[in-house]
C-alpha cells in the first residue's frame, strides 16, 4: 500500500456554533489524486485554509512526509512540499507568464537578485521555469502579460506557481470555478497530466472531473467526511447519495 504523504487526524475548527471540521481525519497517500467534495458550506475550503497553514484549527493534528506541521506557518509548509493553489487567481498580472513562474522559482531557490540580471545569465532559472510554463499547457504563451490571458489560462498559470515551488502535495481549491466548458476540459486534461507526478488534493463541484480524475474521493458534509472511497463506491454509496450527490450520479 502506498505511504501516507498527508495524515489528518481529528481535526475541527469552530466558528461561534458552526463546526466548519468537525473531527476530520483524512489520509491522501503518496502519487494520489484525492478529492474532496460536498456541497456549499460543508467546510472544504475550511480544510484547505487549515492544511495549508492559512488557518490555525482548534484541535487535531496534520502530519505531512511523517512531519507534525499542525502549527507551522505557510511558508514552513511550502518549503516542505505542501502548496496550494486559490479560488480567486492569484498572479502577477504586469509580469510575462515566464517571468511569474521564474519568480517561484527564483523564491523557492533562494537566489533573490539572480532574477534582475540579463535573461542569458540566468539560464538555469529560465530553463526550469519554461519546464513548467509547458507543464500547465502554455507553451507558446510564455511572453505574454499574465493579465493578457484568457481566465482558464490564468487558473493554469497559478498552478504552475504552486508547482514550481517543487511541491510534493498540490491543494487545488475548486480550479474549475468560473470556468466556461472549454476552459474546464482544458483544466481537467492538465491535471490529467500531473496524475504520477505530484500527489493532489482536489476540491470541486464539476463532478465529471472529480469522477474522471480521482483515485479516492472523500465526502464532506456539514464538517464531517461521510464517506471516502473509489469513485465506484461513492457513486453508488447510499449515504453519500442521500446527503449530497443524489440523481447526480445516475448517469
Amino acid at each position: 500500500m502506498a505511504e501516507g504523504l498527508l495524515e489528518v487526524r481529528d481535526l475541527r475548527k469552530r466558528f461561534g456554533g458552526v463546526a466548519a471540521t468537525d473531527d476530520v481525519s483524512l489520509t491522501v497517500a503518496a502519487g494520489e489524486l484525492h478529492a474532496l467534495i460536498g456541497p456549499n458550506g460543508a467546510g472544504k475550503t475550511t480544510l484547505i485554509h487549515q492544511l495549508s497553514g492559512a488557518l490555525s484549527p482548534d484541535s487535531g493534528s496534520i502530519a505531512f512526509t511523517g512531519r507534525e506541521v499542525t502549527r507551522t506557518s505557510m511558508h514552513e509548509r511550502v518549503a516542505l512540499g505542501l502548496a496550494r493553489s486559490y479560488q480567486v487567481t492569484s498572479i502577477f498580472a504586469d509580469f510575462t507568464v515566464l517571468e511569474n513562474i521564474a519568480l517561484a522559482v527564483q523564491a523557492r531557490s533562494g537566489s533573490s537578485m539572480r532574477f534582475w540580471r540579463a535573461v542569458a545569465q540566468d539560464k538555469a532559472l529560465y530553463d526550469e521555469a519554461r519546464s513548467f510554463v509547458e507543464q500547465v499547457g502554455l507553451g507558446g504563451r510564455e511572453h505574454l502579460a499574465a493579465r493578457a490571458l484568457a481566465h482558464g489560462e490564468q487558473r493554469q498559470l497559478e498552478v504552475g506557481l504552486a508547482l514550481a515551488t517543487r511541491t510534493r502535495l498540490l491543494l487545488l481549491d475548486e480550479p474549475m470555478a468560473g470556468l466556461g466548458a472549454d476552459e474546464s476540459q482544458a483544466m481537467t486534461r492538465m491535471i490529467a497530466r500531473l496524475k504520477g507526478t505530484v500527489s493532489v488534493l482536489l476540491v470541486e463541484h464539476d463532478m465529471t472531473a472529480v469522477f474522471e480524475l480521482a483515485d479516492c474521493i472523500s465526502v464532506l458534509v456539514a464538517g464531517r467526511i461521510i464517506a471516502s472511497g473509489t469513485p465506484q463506491e461513492i457513486r453508488t454509496n447510499a449515504e453519500v447519495r442521500r446527503a449530497y450527490l443524489g440523481e447526480e450520479l445516475a448517469a
